[in-house]
């Protein structure tokens, strides 16, 4: 079997970056099945003389510094990092060094060569939240370098595509020997574990955005915080400097890098000013410890005050299939004695634990010229990612792999998406599926069919999965009411016609809903019925007369119990799907326009509503407003005098016998009629130059 990539970073595929795989070529396997010459009672190697044509090759690369890189992030700065490339394959990923022109990586690794006529290509990119700018590229040509020297080489960047004459330096040493065939299988194994605990985090780090201090008040728009812990990110909600908010980003062992804070000022769509940046080192945090933290931006922007936990975490795991935790009887005893209901009171931020045995996929889309592909699996609870091994030419891969995650809200939702490794380009997403919690059946293998990017249909393929989870319920329903974990960095919306159709569907729908319900009430009010109109009277004096405020959960709970006996019945479903088949372009137009003049008008009544309470109160008709003083008055001295239940008696008793006092009577709202009244700041009004008191208000509409 082919082993796994080396380095696939997840905490990238999410950023749609290019592939930042590092991949074997597709020779290595071979090289075990051929014993190198010599390799037994042969001092040739020994002696360094020439190789034969079988003889391998290794290069070993320290990659130390950058020099006076390019500029390509609005700061004028960059956050360059280096990949190693192949045969168009890349062998290596340098870390990112963030906001540096004159980065510094110290990093090594070594690579097997088939012979010296072959040319290692290196290439800069600045790493961006969608696609990575070029920043340049050089070459080290195998053939070039001595045998068992090392020599450091400056590799100067260039760019056929950019006018800029000088892109800056790489700065490495190289150095390349014969290499032993004994060597390369252990070092492949070393990186596929360290590969696989890259992934898992050891504990989280709890962030909490409190306030700024002493910012400037007359601020032409709104503040917002960005943080960054290596690949993770965090972008506040815009809004005036009293956040209040609160998120986690995993401690992972790899990462030593410190907490970057940036403040901006965002004025207007796209324009945005920073008010200065500045880095917290985490590592020295004590556990389960709170520290506040105080820092002072640029000058006369004030300060920045957060908080920052580091909380231990456990219970994540990548396993083979003959290593399941929950099925290692100390394990799962354990793991049950943790989440039981006597152990409610303890660490009651871990709600509970997931496994996932992600088996295999079936029937994939092929990306490949050859059509094939080479599929991976993500697997997503939150914001905490794990994935499998790529399988390499291959359709339906299996992979047998068991992930555990630990559960801090048990309505989140696990997705798991099968991407496509697609070289050095973004990786191809060939389908996902989304599984809530808890709708999981412990232990039970399913299959389910993959989904479209946006959810919007059917893909090609299935993935077989089993899951199981145990949580406690106490914390589970704790945490509940508290805030959802936001998702970090999630992509800004745009417009979608279909989107807006949906949004004005769903909204239609609860309308009519609401508007069937009143139109029920008015028709006992009519006596359309009279057994019905009876009944509802007699209800609603019994309820009024005896009424307690304990009734109204009371009848909430009688309204959700009557509701899920109508369910578990008569198994009816609501949903009702939206027109579908293909629409021509006239059709479209007039869809586009109709949903646009619907939202025009119910913005326009909201607007107006508003407009008129306010212009009711800033005396915009006097005449309309002594009005409202006189009202208001005799209101206060009912309320006053008289019970609020005498109060809805009366008012409920006379809507019942309008119709019965007067057949012909016209039903109306006596607070709308009033308002009606009232001028909006969208009509002109004109008034009379006679007695205040009896202004002539002439409304003209825009």
């Amino acid at each position: 079997m082919r082993e796994p990539s080396l380095s696939t970073n997840i905490r990238d595929i999410f950023c749609r970056e290019p592939q930042e795989d590092i991949e074997l070529p597709n020779e290595h396997n071979d090289f075990y099945a051929q014993p190198l010459q010599g390799q037994a009672g042969n001092n040739a190697v020994a002696a360094r003389g020439p190789p034969g044509p079988i003889q391998k090759y290794l290069l070993t690369v320290n990659l130390k510094e950058g020099r006076n890189l390019v500029i390509r992030d609005r700061n004028g700065t960059s956050d360059p990092y280096v990949k190693f490339k192949l045969e168009g394959k890349t062998i290596y990923k340098s870390k990112v060094v963030y906001k540096n022109l004159n980065p510094k990586w110290s990093e090594s690794f070594s690579f097997p060569l088939q012979d010296r006529e072959q040319v290692v290509d290196v290439r800069v990119y600045d790493k961006d939240l969608t696609t990575d700018d070029f920043m340049g590229s050089s070459t080290i040509v195998i053939k070039n370098l001595e045998l068992d020297k090392t020599g450091e080489m400056v590799l100067s960047l260039e760019d056929p595509n950019s006018l800029e004459d000088d892109m800056g330096v790489i700065v490495m040493d190289t150095c390349l020997t014969f290499r032993d065939a004994t060597i390369k299988k252990p070092q492949i194994q070393r990186s596929a574990e360290a590969t696989k605990n890259s992934q898992l985090w050891s504990g989280v780090f709890g962030i909490t955005l409190v306030e700024g201090q002493d910012m400037p008040e007359n601020v032409q728009g709104d503040i917002y915080v960005r943080y960054r812990l290596g690949e993770q990110k965090y972008k506040s909600k815009v809004t005036n400097p009293q956040w209040r908010e609160r998120f986690d980003f995993n401690k992972y062992e790899d990462c030593l890098e410190p907490l970057q804070v940036e403040v901006f000022a965002k004025r207007g769509r796209k324009s945005e000013e920073s008010w200065g940046m500045f880095e917290v080192d985490l590592s020295r945090l004590p556990v389960a410890t709170q520290q506040l933290y105080t820092h002072v931006l640029d000058e006369d922007k004030g300060r920045l005050v957060f908080l920052a936990t580091l909380n231990p975490c456990c219970g994540v795991s990548i396993n083979e299939f003959n290593k399941t935790p929950l099925e290692q009887p100390d394990e799962r005893d354990q793991i049950l004695e943790k989440y039981s209901l006597k152990n409610s009171h303890k660490s009651l931020r871990e709600v509970g634990f997931l496994q996932v045995k992600v088996v295999s996929a079936t029937d994939l889309t092929s990306t490949d010229l050859n059509g094939k592909s080479d599929p991976f699996c993500v697997l997503e609870l939150g914001n905490s990612r794990l994935q499998t091994h790529t399988i390499y030419k291959t359709l339906s891969p299996e992979w047998k792999k068991v992930f555990t995650f630990p559960i801090k809200d048990i309505h989140d939702v696990l997705e798991l998406t099968v991407f496509g490794e697609d070289g050095d380009k973004a990786p191809d997403l060939l389908g996902r599926v989304a599984i809530p919690l808890l709708t999981v059946q412990n232990g039970q293998q399913v299959t389910r069919g993959l989904k479209k990017a946006n959810w919007g249909g059917p893909a090609k393929g299935t993935i077989s999965l089993v899951m199981e989870v145990h949580y406690n319920p106490v914390r589970a329903g704790i945490r509940t009411f508290k805030p959802i974990e936001e998702k970090f960095l999630e992509d800004n919306p745009k417009f979608a016609k279909k989107v807006l159709a949906q949004n004005i569907y769903r909204v239609r729908k609860i309308t009519m809903a609401l508007l069937h319900t009143l139109q029920y009430i008015k028709s006992c009010f009519q006596w359309e019925s009279r057994q019905r109109s009876i009944i509802a009277f007699l209800i609603f004096i019994v309820t009024v007369w005896a009424w307690e405020l304990f009734m109204l959960p009371l009848f909430l709970l009688l309204l959700i119990g009557w509701n899920y006996f109508q369910i578990t019945t008569e198994r009816i479903s609501s949903n009702q799907d939206l027109e579908s088949g293909k629409k021509g372009l006239m059709d479209k137009i007039h869809m586009v326009q109709e949903i646009v003049i619907t939202v025009q008008n119910i913005l326009d009544e909201i607007a107006c509503i508003g407009e008129r309470v306010k212009n009711t109160f800033n005396w915009s008709v006097p005449f309309l407003s002594c009005l409202a003083c006189l009202v208001l008055f005799v209101a206060t001295a009912t309320l006053y005098y008289i019970p609020l239940r005498y109060i809805i008696l009366i008012w409920g008793v006379n809507k019942f016998t309008k119709k019965l006092r007067n057949p012909y009577a016209i039903d109306n709202n006596e607070i709308l009629d009033f308002l009606k009244r009232v001028p909006s700041d969208g009509a002109v009004r004109v008034r009379g130059t006679g007695c205040s008191s009896c202004s002539l208000s002439v409304l003209v509409s825009d």
